[in-house]
């Protein structure tokens, strides 16, 4: 599965984490625990198990967020997506080895409404965020934390 490409907004970002991919795995798919390590992220709650069709709730930038995951290829891969006021997104991450860590890969899409009355500023919104989140990542990930 990927993104939406005909979306209006899609980001595609990398991040180089010099951790051990099942820690970044771990750490990425530990969704309950977003909050205690991203700054944007105030809650997150999964409702099973991670496979394909589990859902899990989360907010972030004040917005309440059911996502559905579509994919998961363990320690590699993971895709979910789903509607929030009027957008519908589609979020990949793959996470690949590196001889000195990974190379967290984001791609995510955007599409409907809100997005057409303001594509911009819907890229520069997304953008930032997807570029907090890899750099929570990173600095959760490579300080080896071992609470999460």
């Amino acid at each position: 599965m990927d993104v939406d490409r005909n979306a209006q907004v899609i980001v595609d970002l990398s991040i180089e984490i010099n951790a051990p991919q099942e820690t970044v795995w771990r750490i990425q798919t530990g969704i309950d625990q977003w909050p205690t390590w991203q700054k944007n992220v105030s809650q997150a709650r999964l409702s099973a198990p991670i496979t394909v069709g589990t859902t899990f709730q989360w907010e972030t930038h004040g917005l309440s967020i059911v996502s559905t995951i579509r994919e998961v290829d363990p320690l590699r891969r993971i895709v979910w997506g789903g509607p929030v006021q009027g957008i519908e997104g589609v979020h990949v991450w793959t996470i690949t080895p590196t001889l000195e860590g990974v190379v967290v890969y984001t791609t995510e899409s955007w599409d409907g409404p809100p997005v057409a009355a303001d594509p911009d500023g819907m890229r520069a919104a997304l953008t930032s965020s997807l570029e907090a989140w890899l750099a929570d990542l990173k600095t959760t990930a490579e300080a080896g934390t071992s609470a999460l």
